[in-house]
């Protein structure tokens, strides 16, 4: 498929099947729209350093929750994704060229807004090679220079599974590695029609293999047509590979271009699918219920788990 220009529209083509009628949203997956003197704030530092955080560009229902607490999740080389996931709002398209100096302006900001702990993700880039995994391995470099003590976790791309490049943002150590699979092996190609389920199998597996002491993540939307059999299957896959930290959450469709919600599950469903991973799978950290989203709580993940973190800063930063 040729790589267009920047764009949000998204046609979704579904085969000669009957979409689901629009549900009204349960009162618990209600959120106040953000305001507060500290997101006012932390939405001027992002402007003025020529930045951009996932809270805004993908619509983040705890934005106004995580910015009032002064925390955010860093967009890095640019806002213009070389995929088309159904899901997503992040515009769409031919990138600009990587700024090399966005890793240092991300860092200042971390230090202006005296962050314990970082989340830094990104578009995918799939027009390079490397994918971009030496921005991820740049910031993690730069935020530990001038902000010591702040922990990071990366939610990458799957660098179309290959190891070279993961290997380059596993060499700068951060606290957390995090790959969203997203959803079912059976829905893949319809939720993310460029991803490969073996590709984040790959991602996942292989962080762990390259550092056992990094702790690995991974989330999964609900509500896209998958069943709770085939979610459960998931998760076992995610803790077959090691990973170590799973979030869950209610799909919430970003625009009638986007895929439609097929369902909401209900508050006791979710309690089910976390008992099932902590008590069963014995993930060792689990984030399920329905307004969760992948770097929901991610503070607290590191100073619990994080052997990283104490060895690079002793025990008394975790």
């Amino acid at each position: 498929m040729p790589i267009t220009e920047p764009t949000r529209d998204r046609l979704i083509q579904v085969d000669a099947v009957e979409l689901p009628r629009p549900q009204r949203r349960p009162d618990w997956l209600k959120v106040r729209a953000p305001t507060g003197e500290t997101y006012e704030q932390l939405r001027h530092l992002m402007r003025a350093k020529t930045l951009h955080t996932v809270c805004e560009e993908a619509l983040c229902p705890n934005l106004g929750e995580c910015w009032g607490a002064g925390t955010a999740t860093f967009l890095m080389m640019g806002d213009v994704c070389t995929r088309t996931c159904a899901f997503c709002d992040i515009k769409h398209g031919r990138p600009l060229p990587l700024d090399w100096d966005e890793p240092n302006r991300v860092a200042e900001a971390i230090r202006a807004m005296n962050l314990k702990h970082a989340v830094i993700t990104s578009v995918n880039r799939d027009e390079r090679a490397d994918g971009g995994a030496p921005i991820f391995a740049a910031v993690i470099r730069r935020v530990r220079e001038v902000h010591p003590g702040c922990s990071i976790e990366v939610l990458i791309p799957d660098f179309k599974g290959k190891r070279a490049a993961l290997q380059i943002v596993m060499a700068a150590r951060p606290e957390i590695l995090n790959h969203n699979v997203e959803t079912v092996p059976r829905l893949f190609k319809t939720v993310q029609p460029q991803d490969n389920y073996e590709w984040a199998k790959a991602t996942l597996s292989n962080a762990k293999s390259l550092d056992p002491e990094v702790l690995t993540k991974s989330g999964i939307m609900l509500g896209l047509g998958e069943t709770l059999e085939e979610v459960k299957e998931t998760m076992t896959d995610l803790r077959s590979w090691g990973v170590d930290i799973l979030t869950v959450g209610q799909y919430l469709q970003p625009s009638k271009r986007h895929l439609p919600i097929d369902r909401y599950y209900t508050l006791d469903e979710f309690a089910e699918l976390r008992r099932f991973a902590a008590d069963d799978l014995k993930f060792s950290w689990v984030e399920c219920a329905p307004l969760v989203r992948s770097s929901y709580h991610a503070d607290r993940q590191v100073r619990a788990l994080s052997r990283v973190h104490r060895q690079l800063y002793g025990d008394a930063a975790a």
